[in-house]
């Protein structure tokens, strides 16, 4: 009978037993002796290292100090720390998505916060105001910081998502990915006015309103809008109608105003057009994401090519503006 292999077997068993136990008791000896250690000082990084949006490291360690969990910093032991409650302290801000802490071999407190990146302000029909990340969740407006971001009024709530006005909120939060995410778009419509779950639009360039429907399909819009913009706007200018409108299945319906179009206005609105693509091809570079857009015909160029734009050059829209004038003389 052979008694070397079941021999063999204990032997090895019994030596990876000891070896697990030593590393065992090595590593609850470090973690004792870090423990007894005293903290060396404190770090503190903002999204790793990026520009804040809302808060400094001032304000951070303060957050800690009002909570008297950063009290004599330098002869407090590590094992006195309660990074689990410090942690909880700093996301109760609502600028905060994420705080990590943690001591480093050198018992540096690190502090690590990731801030929440602001995606619209929204003005309720009281007056009240916000800020809303991209995931929807409320934030206090900052004292200091001011943000270039797309603004919604008329939200009929005091608190943003609650379900009986979810679809509202959804397409609020789709829409402002869309505008952060497209510089021409961005740079035209400075405000967007909520009417019974509508969307109405001030545009930057011409007094029309822009009657969007709404939020369902706002790509398919914007493009039709951008189309009617080159097809029609760049040749009238932008004061020959009062509204329009783009909830109507696949049409742009235009209502014109009662003002006469002047020669220079035109003109002016052809420039203004100009220079707003101008200022978007040089951003564009810039921009973190740009969403594709199925075209609503071939070979019609889109808002997404700025490279690609084909307006009238000056002197085709002095002789439209001249056309414009006679037939209304």
């Amino acid at each position: 009978m052979n008694f070397k292999s079941p021999l063999k077997k204990v032997i090895t068993m019994i030596v990876w037993c000891a070896l697990g136990g030593t590393g065992l008791a090595l590593l609850i000896a470090a973690i004792n002796t870090k423990n007894s250690s005293t903290c060396r000082g404190i770090e503190v990084e903002i999204n790793g290292g990026s520009k804040p949006f809302f808060l400094n490291k001032r304000e951070v360690t303060a957050s800690l100090e009002s909570q008297g969990l950063l009290t004599d910093l330098h002869n407090k032991k590590i094992a006195s720390f309660d990074l689990l409650k410090m942690e909880m302290v700093l996301r109760k801000s609502s600028w905060v998505k994420d705080a990590q802490l943690y001591f480093d071999n050198n018992q540096v407190l690190k502090v690590r916060i990731t801030e929440r990146q602001p995606a619209a302000r929204i003005f309720t029909v009281t007056g009240n105001s916000f800020l809303i990340d991209s995931a929807g969740v409320q934030m206090a407006l900052p004292v200091k910081n001011v943000f270039r971001l797309p603004i919604f009024t008329g939200y009929p709530n005091e608190r943003f998502g609650l379900r009986r006005d979810s679809a509202v909120s959804q397409q609020i939060r789709e829409l402002a990915a869309f505008f952060n995410g497209n510089v021409f778009w961005s740079n035209q419509i400075q405000e967007i006015n909520i009417r019974s779950g509508n969307f109405f639009m001030t545009p930057l360039l011409g007094d029309q309103i822009i009657e969007f429907g709404d939020g369902n399909d706002y790509e398919a819009k914007f493009h039709r809008l951008f189309v009617f913009y080159k097809s029609v706007i760049t040749q009238t200018g932008f004061e020959k109608y009062s509204t329009i409108k783009l909830g109507y299945g696949n049409q742009v319906i235009a209502t014109r105003g009662k003002g006469v179009i002047s020669r220079a206005d035109s003109i002016q609105a052809h420039k203004n057009v100009m220079e707003m693509i101008r200022m978007a091809r040089e951003m564009t570079a810039d921009t973190i994401r740009q969403r594709e857009m199925k075209p609503l015909e071939r070979n019609i160029i889109t808002e997404q090519n700025l490279q690609s734009y084909d307006f009238p050059e000056e002197a085709d829209s002095v002789t439209g503006a001249n056309r414009n004038n006679k037939n209304k003389q």
